[in-house]
């Protein structure tokens, strides 16, 4: 009894044994087989590897000017006074904007904003000097073009830093202080220090690249999970997504070896993308590498397996064009990088917890643009983790589903 019953243990053992190895030997196959068309098929190459290669050069060259300078501007000066023309020459000389036209008026030089060959105005009332003289408070009216931020910005700077020395200038010549320096207490009782953080130079490359960056691995990981799913679809004669194999007999064999292709690819893409690409256009870059790779993990294999989770839907090729390519800007928009977190509604803020873009971009701005560590994202780095979890059992319950129906045709198909 006693040699049966460790016959039969031993038998078990063996047993468990092999199917772990048939298990390891087959998912191996699968990815050596997802592999092999991934490197086969021209569109799947094109956003596993041209895209993220090409699309953050290209977004980081346009923006990489940072901020912008010799801004046109049209002036209208109707005090032609000693202090309206160091006015115009000091504004003339700052880096942010240049004088391009004198008009006579303001509709005069509203055709200048129409045609794009200024984008500002500066008016200057008759009394401008006068009520400087009088001690009453003179305007200078300022008309920018607001369909780029970013012009309205540097002008608007220039204003404010001329407006202010100027200021401080009368207000000395008008003290009753002794000395130099009671006069600058006078000027400027409270002094301050300008020291901006996390983007030193003020600049729209630094603000929203590192957000980008994310945003570009997740839609191309999701479009060629996509379009290798119709493909697949395509190839098959019952339109199945698994294919009849003796290889694909288990889900997690089927998920794991699928998912160690894309993760592979997506490792070194990845890494050239969000490490390599900043450092060439030197962009802010704060970041650790274990608070890289924590984040990276986790963000990679919950995009992984929420794109083979929704490739379920997708029947042919094109499909996944229709389904994904429209959502990138909503996605940007709701990481919160672009607009403010606290100012999206909560049930966008609901959508946006189902992408794992929304964590991924918030925690790699944080780390890379930052300095922060991982311990700084935790709630980021848990939330990936969860959708992880999710959208891995989700994964399999799909597969599941299409392996049922791939065994159903081939007994079909045996039977005929």
């Amino acid at each position: 009894m006693q040699t049966q019953r460790n016959a039969s243990d031993d038998g078990g053992w063996k047993g468990f044994f092999r199917k772990i190895n048939e298990g390891i030997h087959d998912m191996c196959h699968i990815w050596a087989y997802e592999m092999k068309n991934t490197m086969k098929d021209e569109g799947v190459l094109i956003f596993f590897i041209l895209v993220p290669l090409l699309y953050p050069i290209l977004y980081a060259w346009l923006y990489n000017n940072e901020t912008v300078r010799e801004v046109p501007v049209a002036i209208v000066d109707h005090s032609h006074s000693q202090l309206s023309r160091q006015f115009i020459r000091q504004l003339d000389a700052s880096p942010n904007v240049k004088v391009a036209a004198y008009c006579n008026s303001v509709e005069e030089a509203k055709p200048l904003i129409g045609k794009q060959k200024a984008h500002g105005i500066f008016y200057f009332p008759s009394d401008f000097t006068n009520n400087l003289y009088n001690g009453k408070q003179s305007h200078v009216s300022i008309y920018c073009d607001m369909s780029i931020l970013l012009y309205y910005k540097a002008i608007y700077q220039a204003a404010s830093e001329i407006s202010l020395e100027m200021s401080a200038q009368i207000q000395k010549k008008g003290s009753t202080g002794i000395t130099e320096r009671e006069d600058e207490i006078t000027v400027q009782p409270l002094a301050y220090e300008d020291v901006p953080i996390f983007n030193p130079a003020g600049g729209y490359a630094s603000f929203i690249i590192p957000g980008v960056l994310i945003l570009i691995l997740h839609q191309t990981l999701l479009l060629g999970i996509g379009m290798a799913a119709g493909t697949a679809r395509e190839n098959n004669r019952y339109s199945d997504l698994v294919p009849i194999s003796r290889h694909y007999n288990g889900v997690f064999r089927i998920v794991l070896g699928k998912s160690l292709c894309y993760f592979m690819i997506y490792a070194a893409t990845g890494a050239f993308t969000t490490l390599c690409v900043p450092r060439f256009f030197n962009l802010t870059q704060l970041i650790q590498m274990d608070g890289f790779i924590g984040l990276m993990v986790p963000f990679l294999l919950s995009t992984i397996f929420f794109g083979m989770m929704i490739s379920c839907v997708i029947r042919y090729r094109e499909n996944v064009m229709l389904i994904i390519v429209f959502t990138s800007v909503p996605l940007l928009f709701l990481a919160g990088i672009s607009w403010p977190q606290s100012n999206i509604p909560g049930a966008w803020r609901a959508i946006a917890a189902l992408f794992p873009s929304t964590f991924g971009v918030r925690g790699f701005v944080r780390l890379n643009t930052m300095g922060a560590t991982l311990n700084d994202i935790q709630f980021e780095y848990q939330a990936l983790w969860i959708q992880t979890a999710v959208y891995f059992f989700a994964t399999c319950a799909v597969y599941r589903y299409q392996l049922i129906l791939a065994q159903r045709h081939a007994e079909d198909s045996a039977q005929k």
